[in-house]
C-alpha cells in the first residue's frame, strides 16, 4: 500500500496538466461541508460542480452503496441487472421518457443523443438529414463530437478537424435558430439553462419555440439537463419547469449523487434508431451506479425535497443579492432553484476566480461560469445554518476582494 504524504504538489509530478487545482485537498465530506488535510471546514456552495445533489455521505447513498457491493458490482451487458432495470423504470414513470440508455458521465449521454438523432434522421428521412442545430456558449461535454456540438471555441481549439453539419444560434433568439433550421436538420440541441456559459435561463417562449420549429421541420428536441436536472431547478427535470417536452433528454452530475452516472431518456419511437449493436457502453448500467443513482431519485422527486429546494433558493438569491448591493459587485443573481450565477458589474469583469480563491480562504466553497458570474450549486437539501454561515463566510471574502481592488 502507497502510504506516502500527499501534497498539492504531487499534482504537477504525476498528473497531466489539464487541470490547475486549488492548494486545499479535502480528505472528508458530510453534508454541506468538507475538511482538508489540516481539519480546517468548509461550506460547499459547489457541490463538486452541480453532482453532490444530496450533499457528502448521505447515509441513504451510503448505504444503497454498500448493499449493492455486497452484491454484484459488474455484469457486461451481455446480460442485464436489477438495479439498472430498476432505475430505468423509475425514469419512465417519472418522466416524459419511454427507454433510457445508462451510460458514465454528462458527455457520454450526450455523445449518445447526438449519435441517436444522427441514426433517427439516417433511418426515418436518408442520409442528408444529419445537420445538428446548437448554441454558441453552450457546454455539452469534452469529446470531440461534444466539444463540436458546444458552442465555445476554446474547447474545440487544437482539436480540429471537428465533425461537420454543426451549426451555432443564439441562446434566447430564435430568428437565429430559424435562419439555420432546415429539412436537413436532425436535432435541435439546447440546456434549458446554459450552466458553463454563464448560468443563462431560457426566455419565456424560446422553448416553445424551438419545440415548434422543431415539429415544423421534423426534427428532434433534445434537452441537454446535465446540470438542471434532477432537482437542481425545484423540479425533477427543467422542461418541467418551462412546459416543454423534449424528444430526448440528457441526465448526469447530480444523478449518481457524486458517482458516476448517466442516463439518455427518450421516446420509444426514437429509440428505435438505437437498434442491436448500434451504440454502447461497457460500463454503462452499472450495478453499483444504478443502486445509488435509484437512492438519488428516489430521495429528490419527494414533493418535500422539491419544494425545500425553491425556498434554499430563494434564501441564497436574497442573501447574495444583499451582499452584491452591500460592496455593488453584483449586477444580478439569476438562474432557477439551485443553479444560480452572480453577475458581476463592468467594474469587476474577469474577477470571478478571484471570489472563488478569496472564498476558499475564508472557508466556503464557490465556483465560476466563465470571468463574469460566480456560480453557486449546493446540496439540495442543505441546511438553513450552513447557507447562513457559507454567506457570512463569502461576505468576508468579498470584502477581501474588494478591498484588493481598492
Amino acid at each position: 500500500m502507497n502510504t506516502q504524504p500527499v501534497s498539492r504538489g504531487m499534482f504537477d509530478d504525476v498528473m497531466v496538466p489539464n487541470y490547475a487545482p486549488a492548494s486545499i485537498i479535502p480528505v472528508r465530506g458530510e453534508g454541506s461541508r468538507v475538511w482538508d488535510q489540516d481539519g480546517r471546514d468548509y461550506v460547499d456552495f459547489a457541490g463538486g460542480i452541480a453532482v453532490t445533489s444530496l450533499g457528502h455521505a448521505h447515509p441513504g447513498l451510503v448505504g444503497a452503496l454498500t448493499d449493492q457491493a455486497q452484491r454484484i458490482w459488474h455484469l457486461s451487458n451481455v446480460m442485464t441487472n436489477e438495479p439498472a432495470l430498476r432505475l430505468a423504470k423509475t425514469l419512465c414513470d417519472l418522466t416524459f421518457a419511454e427507454r433510457v440508455f445508462f451510460a458514465n458521465s454528462g458527455a457520454e449521454a450526450n455523445e449518445a443523443a447526438f449519435k441517436l438523432a444522427r441514426r433517427w434522421g439516417w433511418e426515418n428521412h436518408g442520409p442528408e438529414k444529419h445537420e445538428i442545430v446548437a448554441f454558441r456558449n453552450s457546454f455539452h461535454g469534452r469529446t470531440l463530437f461534444t466539444v463540436s456540438v458546444g458552442g465555445q471555441p476554446k474547447y474545440l481549439e487544437g482539436f480540429e478537424p471537428a465533425p461537420g453539419g454543426i451549426h451555432h444560434a443564439d441562446f434566447n433568439d430564435l430568428a437565429s435558430v430559424e435562419a439555420l433550421v432546415s429539412e436537413r436538420t436532425c436535432a435541435i440541441v439546447v440546456e434549458p439553462i446554459q450552466g458553463e456559459g454563464g448560468v443563462m435561463p431560457a426566455a419565456p417562449g424560446f422553448l416553445q419555440g424551438l419545440r415548434d420549429l422543431a415539429d415544423k421541420h421534423q426534427a428532434l428536441l433534445i434537452f441537454d439537463e446535465v446540470q438542471s436536472g434532477v432537482g437542481r431547478t425545484g423540479y425533477l427535470y427543467a422542461y418541467e419547469h418551462y412546459g416543454v417536452t423534449p424528444d430526448i433528454l440528457t441526465s448526469a452530475k447530480g444523478l449518481g449523487g457524486g458517482f458516476p452516472v448517466a442516463a439518455m431518456l427518450t421516446t420509444a419511437a426514437v429509440a428505435k434508431s438505437l437498434g442491436f449493436g448500434t451504440h454502447g457502453s461497457t460500463y454503462g448500467g452499472n450495478p453499483l451506479a444504478c443502486a445509488v443513482a435509484q437512492k438519488v431519485i428516489d430521495t429528490v422527486s419527494q414533493p418535500a425535497v422539491l419544494k425545500g429546494v425553491k425556498h434554499r433558493s430563494e434564501l441564497l438569491r436574497k442573501g447574495m443579492m444583499a451582499i452584491g448591493k452591500k460592496y455593488g459587485i453584483f449586477e444580478e443573481v439569476r438562474g432557477e432553484g439551485l443553479l444560480l450565477g452572480c453577475v458581476l458589474t463592468e467594474a469587476m469583469h474577469g474577477r470571478a476566480k478571484d471570489f472563488v480563491g478569496a472564498g476558499m480562504e475564508e472557508g466556503v466553497l464557490v465556483l465560476v461560469a466563465g470571468g463574469n458570474v460566480v456560480r453557486l450549486a449546493p446540496s439540495l437539501i442543505i441546511p438553513e445554518s450552513d447557507i447562513d454561515e457559507g454567506l457570512e463566510r463569502f461576505d468576508r471574502a468579498v470584502a477581501r476582494v474588494v478591498g484588493q481592488a481598492g
